[in-house]
């Protein structure tokens, strides 16, 4: 039989998990593509931005960033990732669930990203999520790795 793991609890990012959160950064993105200490700090406080932590005891175990512009109605999945340790349990659904929900709540119509055209996890995710790919930037990850430009039209809630 084996040991349930403990579940993520879905929170708002705080100054205490800037250094988590830049350790999760530097395992999973290129240099060119990282989100900066003081990148987290300022998104932990900005009224443009939601930062949703995924806390397993104590443990930041991922998080997902979600951008705003004022007067649009466009939100951008700016990053999401799930630490080694955590993967495999949800986790990442959960997030990026939040991150639709949070958007909706500031009436944005439509959520986009970019991902790696060679993380062929990542862009099932996505794609298993009903994110529609369309577009591509050339050259866009470290100089040399397309990204792929994918979008989700997040209507109203689905009911539970």
């Amino acid at each position: 039989m084996s040991k349930k793991l403990p579940a993520a609890t879905l929170r708002r990012g705080r100054a205490s998990d800037v250094g988590a959160l830049v350790a999760m950064e530097e395992e999973f993105f290129t240099p060119d593509h990282r989100i900066s200490p003081r990148g987290f700090r300022h998104y932990v406080s900005s009224a443009k931005s939601d930062l949703i932590v995924a806390d397993v005891e104590g443990a930041v175990a991922g998080c997902a960033l979600v951008n705003y512009r004022h007067g649009s109605r466009l939100a951008r999945l700016y990053t999401i990732a799930v630490g080694t340790a955590f993967q495999r349990r949800g986790i990442a659904r959960q997030l990026l669930a939040a991150a639709e929900r949070a958007a909706r709540r500031r009436r944005c119509k439509v959520m986009r990203l970019e991902v790696r055209a060679d993380d062929a996890g990542a862009i099932a995710f996505y794609e298993s999520s009903g994110y529609l790919l369309f577009g591509r930037r050339n050259r866009y990850y470290d100089g040399r790795i397309d990204a792929l430009r994918f979008d989700k039209s997040l209507g109203p809630e689905p009911a539970r």
